[in-house]
């Protein structure tokens, strides 16, 4: 696709002298700065608004740090009260905020989050044709039953993916040194948009302690392992050795907007999609959700003015990154959600907002002025989650409204009533960071696994050149995304051409393709499921409505590779 080598999209913006002051209200009239510093994020009207928003935040008592130009997002420093107030009061400003996290994924020992389900188990044309040799197996492939599922080991013998193609992995970093993602792992293009934040305003631990000098991880480092599992299903290599991925050729990119702790703040998620725009990344993968809210509403009755304010300008900046990304031609496969919930009829909300920490408050959500971004925002293509029997999993989200597709995402309690039932063989099996695996203890400091890992299914492969892998087994709609976004990079590798010198394909072509190829799966029968024999509530029952064609439950179907790659060019037409 399109391989401008272009600089990230946040860059520092140095401060002139002479820059002429904006209109502000008298300084009688302005509310008092105070407080100490304090980052805020502050979206100017438009793009091109932006110089103009610069001089207000100035004028306002502030000092720039960062502007996404792209979509006119600015990061600033000010004195922690007063200053949105005076700088929201210019026209040339959309909004403003104190800088909050705005995505999240689950992590134990971090977080507590009500769909932390991903840790229940543990208790050119000549390069594309070199590119479409057939790939074969590896060792553990057998242990992936969604890798079948999805009926990659059949499409690969056609079109096992183009090195062209880049995946974007928006996650919490990947570990480039892992033995099944090093072969295709891109360090020059990758990015970390994130500091490590050791703890929030009230002294709680967020990443804890700083593992690298100045906070900043290297862009092959995981310190979360959320994005290397999410990596490893996409695209791990088919090197004889430990696991392979869907699209087992193709290319990933570390495009980190996560923290350690699997919080997403606002400036690096946007400036991660406006990069992965500028950078010609074909397929990004985001598996996160919110936050601080699970449901960013323009005007809720239960927030305050300035909650209101700071979702409103959430909302604005993450549709502008969403539309950037697509029009530069980036197809975007997002995580429905694992809150068990219809998101055409969300139930309140008791988890908002939930950085930092203790500040939650109960709300009723409007479905018509709350948004679950970012599958609910542009352009985007919602993966819902099923188990091994194909029985939508307990915790995934699912509704006509949003989703598009479906996808092998784990179900620990699938296969009720047979050996399998409570089984960590019914969840994924990807890659998992050594450091991580350490610090869980599931690895000693020998490289050996643990009576713990043993217990939770963690696998350990070595090479005969002694290179060591470890693999980990997770459930949630995070482990069904890479199934379908590795379905994504093999339509672009098999259907792309060049345009204007760059290989590609548009990313409406893409979804296209993946949903008209999609294996048709049926609402069940009664319509109604209940998992209280696998031990949920009544919270969990779920209605599936539609046909087979589309519902609720599969959206359009089950991704299939295979189907995409051999019958998937009578939907470009």
């Amino acid at each position: 696709m399109k391989r401008p080598r272009l600089l990230a999209a946040a860059m520092a913006v140095p401060l002139f002298g002479a820059i002429s002051a904006v209109a502000v209200p008298a300084a009688t009239a302005q509310p008092a700065l105070a407080g100490p510093a304090t980052e805020f994020t502050v979206l100017a009207k438009d793009v091109g608004s932006i110089a103009t928003a610069q001089q207000a935040i100035r004028a306002a008592g502030g000092t720039v740090l960062e502007t996404n130009s792209a979509v006119g997002l600015i990061k600033a420093s000010a004195p922690a009260t007063g200053f949105t107030e005076r700088v929201s009061s210019n026209r040339a400003v959309f909004g403003a905020a104190k800088a909050q996290v705005i995505g999240s994924v689950p992590k134990d020992g971090k977080k507590t989050k009500s769909d932390n389900v991903e840790k229940e188990g543990r208790g050119a044309a000549a390069k594309k044709a070199a590119a479409n040799q057939a790939a074969g197996m590896d060792p553990l492939d057998d242990q992936l039953w969604g890798l079948k599922s999805v009926r990659s080991d059949l499409s690969r013998t056609k079109q096992p993916g183009s090195k062209q193609v880049k995946v974007g992995v928006i996650d919490t970093g990947v570990d480039g040194t892992h033995p099944d993602i090093a072969p295709n792992f891109d360090e020059a293009d990758s990015r970390n948009f994130v500091k490590d934040i050791p703890f929030d305003v009230n002294g709680v631990e967020v990443d804890g302690p700083c593992e690298f000098r100045g906070c900043v991880d290297p862009v092959n480092h995981d310190d979360g392992a959320h994005g290397t599992h999410v990596a490893g299903t996409i695209a791990a290599a088919a090197n004889g050795f430990g696991i392979s991925g869907v699209a087992p050729n193709v290319t990933l990119v570390n495009i980190r907007a996560g923290q350690d702790s699997g919080y997403f703040f606002l400036q690096p998620t946007v400036d991660a999609l406006t990069y992965a725009g500028d950078a010609g990344i074909d397929v990004v993968n985001m598996s996160f959700y919110t936050d601080p809210w699970l449901y960013n509403c323009t005007a809720n009755p239960a927030d305050s003015a300035a909650e209101q304010a700071e979702q409103r300008t959430i909302i604005e900046a993450t549709q502008r990154a969403l539309n950037y990304a697509h029009k530069k031609g980036v197809t975007m496969v997002v995580a429905l959600g694992n809150q068990h919930t219809d998101l055409g009829a969300p139930q309140p909300d008791t988890t908002s907002p939930d950085y930092p920490a203790n500040t939650t408050h109960p709300r009723t959500i409007d479905n018509s002025s709350c948004l679950n971004l970012p599958v609910e925002g542009n352009h985007t293509i919602g993966v819902s989650s099923f188990g091994p029997s194909q029985k939508k999993a307990d915790y995934s989200n699912y509704g006509t409204e949003q989703i598009s597709v479906s996808a092998p995402g784990g179900f620990f309690r699938d296969g009720f009533g047979t050996p399998w039932y409570r089984t960590v063989e019914n969840e994924i099996l990807s890659a998992y960071p050594k450091n991580v695996g350490i610090v869980d203890g599931n690895i000693d400091a020998d490289g050996n696994i643990t009576e713990a890992g043993l217990a939770a299914g963690v696998k350990k492969a070595t090479a005969p050149d002694g290179r060591v892998g470890y693999y980990q087994w997770l459930q949630g709609t995070s482990m069904a995304t890479p199934h379908a976004a590795g379905v994504a990079a093999l339509i672009v590798s098999q259907y792309g051409k060049k345009s204007h010198g760059e290989f590609g394909l548009d990313p409406d072509k893409v979804q296209r393709v993946l949903e008209g190829t999609a294996s048709e799966i049926a609402c069940p029968v009664p319509r109604t499921v209940d998992y209280l024999k696998e031990g949920r509530d009544a919270t969990f029952t779920a209605t599936c409505q539609g046909d087979p064609s589309f519902n609720g439950f599969y959206g359009h179907g089950a991704v299939d590779a295979y189907a995409a790659v051999t019958r998937g060019s009578q939907y470009l037409k």
